[in-house]
Formats: structure tokens, sequence, C-alpha cells
């Protein structure tokens, strides 16, 4: 039996709760911009992932992901892209986290200087989730699980389980926005604390951009 068309609806809900909690190189930046540039900034970048996750999942359901698969070249054309952006995000993040290292005694008007990476937050968050070629795979290979090939609409349960993971993402990232900027309140006078963390961060998005480097499509 099915919920319009969704079947096994809370195997899925559970399943996307914890595919939402994962780490990935979304979060991290509303975090990051959050942490940087306080509430309003972290939510544009939350908009940005929002509309970069809605069109990869139109994207999944016009076939992008056969489209990928019957295409190798498009494919790496893709896959490098999307590591060598998230590859130069973090080495950026890694930059202004040394610069703020070495100007810890500096006057607060030069510590604070904006870093170019953070300027643009929705756009910064739109490339970053388009550029993820194993986004649409995964997402062809998990919703095609709980969606009935009978049901007469399939529009309708595929509607039904965007809903839900966005529902997810949405409360998500708005703990991470609060969380970032209660962290920049808290690191306001721990430059070099604040310099450590945004250099791990830095460091996580070059291994994301490494790990799709060597993604497949098996």
């Amino acid at each position: 039996m099915s919920f319009y068309g969704v079947t096994d609806l809370w195997t899925y809900v559970f399943g996307a709760l914890g595919i939402i909690l994962l780490p990935g190189p979304n979060s991290l930046f509303v975090l990051s911009v959050a942490t940087a540039r306080g509430i309003k900034a972290g939510y544009q970048g939350a908009v940005g992932v929002f509309v970069g996750d809605t069109i990869l999942l139109m994207a999944t359901a016009l076939g992008a992901a056969g489209l990928l698969r019957s295409n190798p070249a498009l494919f790496m054309v893709v896959k490098y892209s999307g590591a060598a952006y998230l590859a130069w995000m973090g080495v950026n993040l890694m930059g202004a986290a040394l610069q703020k290292w070495r100007n810890t005694d500096a006057p607060v008007a030069v510590v604070q200087e904006l870093p170019a990476h953070l300027a643009h937050p929705f756009k910064r968050a739109l490339v970053i989730s388009l550029l993820n070629p194993k986004a649409i795979l995964f997402l062809l290979s998990f919703f095609v699980q709980f969606i009935d090939p009978t049901y007469e609409t399939p529009a309708v349960p595929f509607l039904i389980l965007s809903a839900i993971v966005m529902a997810f993402s949405a409360l998500y990232l708005s703990a991470l926005i609060f969380a970032g900027a209660r962290l920049a309140q808290a690191f306001s006078r721990r430059k070099r604390v604040s310099a450590s963390l945004s250099s791990a961060v830095g460091g996580l998005f070059v291994w994301f951009g490494a790990k799709l480097a060597t993604a497949s499509l098996n």
C-alpha cells in the first residue's frame, strides 16, 4: 500500500533525515557564511542551496543522470569543474584563515575585511550545489526506491519526496545559521581559534573536491 504513490514513507523519512545530517560542502559553506557575516548572509547562502537542490531535483526527474551516463565526456567536464571549484573554495578559506591568524593584533577594521569567496553567498552556494554530478545519480537511485511505478501520476510522489527532503534541509540549514551566528559571537575575541576552525573547514572543502575528482558513474 502506498501513500499517494510513495511506498514505505517512514523509511524514506528516516533515510532522508540521515542523509541531510551528513556533513557536506553545502552545509559547511552556509555555516561558514553565517559565522563570518551573520544570519542574513547565512540565509542568502541557504536560498542558493535550495535553488540548486531544486534544479537538481528537476534535472533528476527529467533524466539528467541518464544523460551523464550516456555522455562520459560531459560527466568528466562537470565532475572536474565541481572538484576544482570546491578545492578553490577550500584554498580561499585556508588563505583567509592564515591572514586572520597573522592579523590577530591588527586593528579590527583590518581583521574583519570581507574575504572575496564570502562576498556573494547566494551565487557561491548555488554553484556549490549544482557542480556535483554524484548528487543527481544519488537522488535518482534514492527516490526511485520509494516511488510506486504503477501510480498513475508519478509527479505526485516525486513532489512529496522532494518536499520532505527540502523541509529537512531548511530546518537543518536554519540550525546551522543560528549556530554560526553564536559561534561568531563566541569567537569574536578569539581570532586564532576562529582562524583554526576556518582552516579546518577549508581543508574539508579541498577533501570534498578530491573525493569528487575521483568519483565514478558506477
